[in-house]
């Protein structure tokens, strides 16, 4: 967790850092060591009865409460403002209070989460799973220093600046590549693999969990050594010189990891100064710039799909030995704080920000564990060097008695390409995303409606329009609306859903030739890519051999289902209709759980089907059962050669969904059929 503890004690010293980013699986305290961290935090001064925290020395001259003219303060402790997931717009930026406005006439502003966290800590657990929406006023807000609301005839500006913490657990999906650079650090968590770490950390939540107030008491010392430190450095920044020798290590490192546009330079001289500070000094050194480097840089070398984030820590000491000449002789500073920190805090020591290590043992760096996304990565290149001769369709092994089917080795995906777009017909009102037409919380208003339980999004305009007529009826005498609960009307909004889109592949010997089934792994890659940029959840099911399995859960995390891909084994028979049946059940769960999301189903075939009597008409069995339904679906056709028996095509037929070939379904290719789900469907209506 050490740097994790870093990264929240840069950003308290220097909040222009931006924020940091918390990744790691659950269980590892991810949401305890924030809220710890506000316990850290200097008091705040603020004007009296202000709603928007502001600084009595140096009040903001738009304040919507303003204007502040030698206004008395009052003290108080920093604030953890705590974004939940299912917050509305309206809560997160402020809005029009509606009560005011119909009962007095007025148009008065209520804040929101973003003037409540202003000079605190805005906390957001789970941050991957918050809507686009969200994340983009909050992120902005965050780069700008202020929050604007132009909205309902308000128009308001306020400033909010505060230290943006956000968690995920990757397992549940990512956050979009654009929004993971407007955090300036980021870092991963894990537990620990030792015994008697593990051990204390029991020990100490059974003793928190016994006594409170106790245990609270016991660390009070040391987190008021730490506090002060933190305001030591606070008050020597300024004082830290960024030299010119500092700056170019920063660009040539931005530069060597190819890190896209100015925020990654920027933000690695931000953290590299605060760095400086917290350890009592005035210069910052390689080793600062070095410790930075690894805190900023490892979200935006992205370069691939699903390339899990990191950093080559070889390449970027070659980048800074190239500076070694040039590295001045490190300033003591002012007097301070123990750079050691207090004992027993883990914290980092006063040489770059670095963890401390024992020093009866060897310096030694740690290895950090593969993730299974490099796991699989290394798997798939070790079983592609194996000399393993191909397989054809006509060759393939038969499952061996009892349904075991003999493997062959998995092949590497081919790379993924743009895919063409396929959406849901009809209407939908699932979770926000980018596929298919939806009503929605966010998108262009189309009309209005009475409630439908509580009100929601109030639509003004109609709302008056159903009132006027009847305020000389109600007595009305004042400047104020009167208006009655019957004249309540919502808004009704158009926009973008996410989907379900389940992946039925065809794992079995007909696929399992080298050459063509990196092709179908890749595109399935592809259309992987596609669910991740429309903000989709995705499940994969597989058949071969003696039946189906379903090889990735419903999720969010599309990396999970690229990783399970790539390990995808092939061989055997093909039970067509064990796999479509398998994923009939699968969305009968997934509506009981969901009901609101639409899936889509995506079955890449060449159609042919194998063991049992009469293995085609059964496999059109199962595929009338889910078209009977109304579950939408692609056929992707995945037979090649000069002879071709066109059953993807008959199975496209059964389940009323386009078949489209491997070339088909690049976006951009000349063969590509003008179709999608939408026109199939309504030619079957027809």
């Amino acid at each position: 967790m050490d740097d994790m503890r870093l990264g929240l004690l840069l950003n308290a010293i220097s909040p222009a850092i931006g924020g940091v980013l918390v990744r790691g699986e659950k269980g590892t305290a991810k949401t305890t060591t924030v809220r710890g961290l506000t316990a850290l935090l200097p008091r705040v001064e603020t004007v009296t009865g202000c709603r928007f925290s502001c600084d009595p020395a140096s009040p903001d001259p738009a304040c919507p409460d303003g204007p502040h003219e030698e206004a008395p303060g009052e003290a108080r402790p920093a604030r953890m403002v705590e974004l939940p997931v299912g917050a509305s717009e309206d809560r997160l930026v402020g809005a029009l209070d509606i009560e005011r406005a119909l009962g007095e006439g007025v148009k008065a502003f209520e804040p929101g989460l973003l003037a409540a966290a202003h000079r605190g800590v805005l906390y957001v657990d789970e941050v991957n799973l918050l809507g686009d929406h969200l994340v983009d006023s909050l992120l902005d807000a965050a780069a700008t220093g202020s929050s604007s609301v132009e909205r309902e005839g308000v128009s308001v500006r306020h400033a909010s600046r505060f230290l943006l913490v956000g968690t995920m657990n990757p397992e549940e999906g990512e956050l979009r590549p654009q929004l993971l650079d407007r955090f300036g650090l980021t870092v991963e968590v894990a537990a620990s693999r030792e015994t008697e770490e593990r051990v204390e950390v029991v020990r100490r939540r059974l003793a928190y969990d016994e006594d409170p107030a106790a245990f609270a008491a016991k660390w009070a010392a040391e987190e008021d050594v730490l506090r002060e430190r933190i305001a030591a450095a606070r008050a020597l920044l300024p004082s830290v010189r960024l030299g010119d020798g500092a700056l170019r290590r920063i660009a040539a490192v931005c530069a060597g990891f190819e890190v896209d546009g100015m925020r990654a330079d920027i933000v690695t001289a931000r953290a590299a100064t605060a760095l400086a500070a917290w350890a009592g000094r005035t210069d910052v050194t390689t080793a600062d710039v070095r410790q930075a480097a690894l805190l900023s840089l490892p979200h935006r070398r992205r370069r691939a799909p699903f390339d899990a984030p990191g950093l080559d820590e070889d390449k970027l000491d070659e980048i800074l030995r190239q500076f070694e000449d040039d590295e001045p002789e490190p300033d003591p500073g002012p007097e301070g704080p123990d750079d050691g920190g207090p004992e027993g805090d883990g914290g980092p020591d006063g040489g770059g920000g670095e963890p401390p290590h024992d020093p009866e043992l060897p310096p030694q760096r740690e290895e950090s564990a593969p993730s299974p996304r490099q796991d699989s990565q290394q798997g798939s290149q070790e079983s592609s060097r194996e000399p393993a001769g191909e397989t054809s369709a006509e060759s393939a092994p038969e499952a061996a008695p009892g349904g075991a089917a003999p493997e062959a080795p998995a092949v590497a995906a081919a790379d993924p390409f743009r895919t063409r777009k396929f959406d849901v017909p009809g209407l939908g009102e699932g979770a926000d995303g980018r596929r298919s037409r939806a009503l929605t919380a966010h998108g262009r208003t189309t009309g209005a409606r009475r409630p439908r339980g509580a009100l929601s999004k109030l639509h003004l305009a109609a709302t008056v329009q159903a009132a006027a007529p009847h305020q000389r009826a109600r007595g009305r005498s004042g400047p104020g609306l009167v208006v009655r609960r019957d004249d309540l009307r919502e808004a009704v909004r158009e926009g973008r859903e996410g989907n379900l889109v389940l992946f039925v592949v065809d794992a079995s010997g007909s696929m399992a030739a080298r050459k063509r089934m990196s092709a179908v792994k890749g595109a399935v890659l592809s259309l992987l890519l596609d669910a991740y940029q429309r903000r989709d959840k995705i499940g994969m099911i597989t058949f071969r051999g003696g039946g189906a399995e379903v090889a990735l859960p419903p999720t969010s995390s599309v990396d999970a289902g690229a990783a399970r891909l790539e390990k995808l084994p092939t061989g055997g028979r093909t039970p067509l209709a064990a796999g479509l049946l398998r994923a009939h059940e699968m969305l009968r769960v997934e509506r009981l759980r969901d009901p609101s999301r639409r899936p889509l189903v995506v079955v890449v075939t060449d159609g042919r089907a194998t063991g049992g009597l009469e293995p085609l008409a059964r496999a059109a069995r199962a595929a009338r059962l889910l078209a009977g339904e109304g579950t939408a679906s692609v056929v992707v056709d995945c037979e090649q050669g000069p002879v071709r028996l066109g059953l993807a095509a008959e199975l496209g037929r059964e389940l009323r969904g386009p078949v489209v070939t491997l070339d088909e379904l690049r976006a951009d290719s000349i063969s590509a059929l003008v179709h999608t789900v939408r026109t199939t469907h309504t030619r079957r209506a027809a």
